[in-house]
C-alpha cells in the first residue's frame, strides 16, 4: 500500500477550495454567525462555556470556530495544511481566538503539550484512520482526568453499500484498507476533481471496545435513522435539516453518537 497519509492529505487538500465555495458549507452565512453544529452533538456537548476542547480532524474549522462562539477555548487539528490555512483565515474573519494545528492524529502527542476538558470528533473521521487502538490512546492522552470524549459519526452500516445504495459492496468489519479513486466530492458531486484515497471501515464494536480498553466510561450512546448532512447520493430531506436514503426510509441507522468519560483516577 502506498503511504496513506500522503494520499489522503493530497485528497483533502484538493477538497478545500470546492468545499469553501459549496452550498454544503455555507461559508457566507457562517461568517455572519450561523453555527455549523447540529443538535446531535450539541446535546452531548452541553454547556461548553469556559471549557477547553480539542477538535480532531476539523477540516477547515467551522465546528471548531462554532465551539469558540459558544465560549469554549477550542483547538482544531487536521492533516490538510490547506484546510488549516483556511481555518485560520475563517477564525480571523469571525474574530475568534480558535487555534489550529496541522498534524496527523497519531503524531499529535509529539506536537501538542496540553490536556483538555473535552475531546471532540464528528462525521466522517474514523474511516480515515487505520488503527483505532492508537486513536483511543491519543484521546486518552489529551483528556484531563474526568474529561469527556464526544463523538458523532456516520454509522458503519452506511459504508457497507455501494455509492448508489443498490447493494452491499463493502465489509462491515475492518477487513482491509479500501483504496479507490473518486470523482467530485460529497459537498459538490459535480466538482472537477479526481481523488485517490485510502479508508477503513470500523464496526461499532471496534470503536467502543477500544475506548473501553482505555478505561473510558460510556455515558451515552445513540443511533439515528437520519443524517444531518445531504452528503450521500439520492437522499431526501424528510424534515428540515434531516436526510434519509429514500428506498430505506427509517429502516437503517445513518449516524451514531456517544459520550464517554475518562476516569478521574
Amino acid at each position: 500500500m502506498k503511504n496513506y497519509l500522503e494520499i489522503n492529505k493530497n485528497s483533502w487538500n484538493a477538497k478545500v477550495e470546492p468545499h469553501l465555495k459549496s452550498d454544503f458549507y455555507f461559508v457566507d452565512e457562517f461568517l455572519k454567525g450561523r453555527t455549523s453544529l447540529n443538535s446531535i452533538e450539541l446535546e452531548l456537548l452541553g454547556d461548553v462555556k469556559g471549557k477547553s476542547i480539542l477538535h480532531l480532524q476539523c477540516h477547515f474549522g467551522q465546528d471548531t470556530i462554532s465551539l469558540s462562539r459558544l465560549g469554549a477555548k477550542a483547538t482544531g487539528i487536521d492533516l490538510s495544511d490547506k484546510a488549516v490555512d483556511a481555518a485560520k483565515y475563517l477564525a480571523q474573519q469571525c474574530g475568534t481566538d480558535t487555534e489550529f494545528i496541522c498534524s496527523d492524529i497519531y503524531d499529535l502527542p509529539t506536537v501538542l503539550d496540553q490536556k483538555f476538558d473535552i475531546v471532540f470528533t464528528s462525521y466522517g473521521t474514523v474511516g480515515w484512520l487505520p488503527d483505532l487502538e492508537k486513536w483511543a490512546g491519543v484521546i486518552d492522552h489529551f483528556l484531563k482526568p474526568g474529561g469527556r470524549f464526544v463523538m458523532a459519526e456516520f454509522h458503519p452500516v452506511i459504508w457497507m453499500f455501494d455509492d448508489d445504495f443498490k447493494g452491499i459492496h463493502y465489509n462491515y468489519f475492518n477487513e482491509k484498507p479500501i483504496m479507490e479513486t473518486y470523482e467530485g466530492t460529497y459537498a459538490d458531486f459535480s466538482a472537477d476533481i479526481v481523488q485517490e484515497y485510502v479508508m477503513w471501515n470500523h464496526s461499532l464494536s471496534e470503536v467502543l471496545q477500544n475506548l473501553i480498553d482505555k478505561e473510558m466510561e460510556l455515558e451515552n450512546f445513540q443511533e439515528f435513522d437520519w443524517s444531518p448532512y445531504p452528503c450521500f447520493k439520492y437522499v431526501d430531506e424528510f424534515e428540515k435539516g434531516k436526510w434519509r436514503i429514500p428506498q430505506f426510509g427509517n429502516k437503517i441507522p445513518m449516524v451514531y453518537a456517544l459520550k464517554a468519560q475518562k476516569k478521574s483516577s
